[in-house]
Formats: structure tokens, C-alpha cells, sequence
């Protein structure tokens, strides 16, 4: 159900209409959408007996890389299962449009399921990896197709390391260049929209305030309140599938 009145989202859509740099935080609950469940969900079946804390570490992979890997595996079957929702599409057709008038745009999405770039978003910083790919334990060299043949995990085709998922660990450094990305987009833009995002894990949950304190008109897309609301100018309640097509600018 959503619940705020119908001047904020035309408010909304006329400010996103106007802006010259819009960046978006996009979190878990776009990709709730599609079926893809938040990493802490209960696991089911052979993986119910494991927290996902003790299968998303670099020691839990050095212990038991084989275990690690197929749990990875298992989780990138029910990725590529799932499809783009209505939130997906209309950031995709929103960053079409703003390219269109020559306005910057940026999405930035802590979701590794890369549903984002499925939907057609092409300006995508992912702040912790994507599911899709993969690296090698040792070097880090990233690749997006492997031989499943023979040894698990496979090994890298260019230094013969262990592969891993490309993704962020617990313990882990989020990718320098994607936090910079990041932090050049939230400080640069007019409109920032946090979309979907429990606004709790740092250094993501931080963006909306540091585009605030530069100057950005903040909106935020949750059914639920966060720790951004109250900094936020505007805040639609609802998901991201209800609301983000109205904010298309008409």
C-alpha cells in the first residue's frame, strides 16, 4: 500500500525532470521484487544448516573452497532464474531519458545480482560485486565465463589461482574504484534517490547524507521507514515497482 500524498510524487517527478545529475542508491528490496531474497533470508534445503556469515569469508573459502563454490553456484542458479521488475525498468528508461536531454546519471546498487544491467542500465557502480562474475582467489583477475570441467573451484585461466565469486566478503574492502564512483556521483548530483535500501550498511548507508549536506534534493523510496527519512525532502512510501514508474517524467 502506498501511503503519501499525491503532490510528493509530483513533486518528485518534476524535480527528477529538471535535474542535470541524478544518482540513485538502489538495495535489497527492488530485487525482493523479482524473488531474489536478502542475503541474511533463511536458507533452505542442503544449505539450511549454514549461515551465510560462514560461507562469505575468505577463511570459510580457504577452508573449504568446494562447499563455498557450490553454494555460490546454487545461489547464481536462482539469479539467473529471476527476471527485472517494474522498479528495474524504470530506472533503465529513466537513465535512457536523462542521457537523452544531456543530463548525467548514475545508478548505484548494492544488489550482486545484476539485474540492473538486464533491465538495460548501463552507467551501473556496484558497490559489492556481482554474483555473475568471477575472480580468482590470488590476483583477483575477473572473468565472466569458466570451465565447470574437473576441479572445484575452477581454476583462473591466466595465473591458475583458485576462482571465487566476484563479490564482496565479510571482512572485505568494497572495490576502490566503485566507492569512488560512488562518493563523485552522490557529491556532483541535484537528485538523489535512495531506492529499496535499509539505509543501515555503511559506507552505502552514508550517500543520501553526504548528497544532502552537497546540496541534492533527497527522495526516498521505501515501504518502510529508514535512518534517511528524516534527512530526506521527500519520501514515498511503497516499493520500488509501484513507484518508481510514476516518477518517469511524462
Amino acid at each position: 500500500m502506498m501511503a503519501f500524498m499525491p503532490d510528493q510524487l509530483t513533486l518528485a517527478r518534476e524535480v527528477i525532470s529538471r535535474a542535470r545529475s541524478i544518482a540513485i542508491l538502489t538495495g535489497a528490496g527492488i530485487s525482493a521484487e523479482s524473488g531474489i531474497g536478502t542475503f541474511r533470508d533463511a536458507l533452505t534445503g542442503l544449505w539450511a544448516r549454514f549461515k551465510p556469515e560462514e560461507l562469505a569469508t575468505a577463511e570459510a573459502f580457504l577452508a573449504d573452497p568446494k562447499r563455498v563454490w557450490e553454494w555460490y553456484a546454487w545461489r547464481r542458479t536462482t539469479v539467473a532464474q529471476a527476471l527485472p521488475n517494474a522498479g528495474h525498468a524504470a530506472l533503465a528508461e529513466l537513465e535512457r531519458q536523462s542521457i537523452a536531454r544531456d543530463a548525467d546519471f548514475t545508478l548505484i546498487t548494492q544488489n550482486v545480482d545484476g539485474l540492473h544491467h538486464v533491465a538495460g542500465s548501463r552507467n551501473v557502480v556496484e558497490l559489492h560485486g556481482n554474483i555473475r562474475r568471477v575472480m580468482c582467489f590470488d590476483h583477483h583477475h575477473q572473468a565472466v565465463s569458466w570451465s565447470e570441467v574437473g576441479e572445484i573451484p575452477p581454476r583462473c585461466a591466466q595465473c591458475g589461482s583458485m576462482l571465487r565469486p566476484d563479490v564482496v566478503w565479510f571482512g572485505e574492502m568494497l572495490p576502490e574504484d566503485a566507492l569512488d564512483a560512488a562518493m563523485r556521483a552522490t557529491r556532483s548530483c541535484d537528485v538523489f534517490l535512495s531506492v529499496g535500501t535499509s539505509s543501515v550498511v555503511e559506507p552505502a548507508a552514508s550517500l543520501p547524507l553526504v548528497a544532502r549536506q552537497a546540496g541534492a534534493m533527497v527522495i526516498e523510496v521505501n515501504p518502510d521507514t529508514t535512518p534517511v527519512t528524516a534527512a530526506a525532502q521527500i519520501s514515498l512510501r511503497g516499493t520500488a515497482g509501484e513507484i518508481l514508474p510514476g516518477l518517469l517524467p511524462h
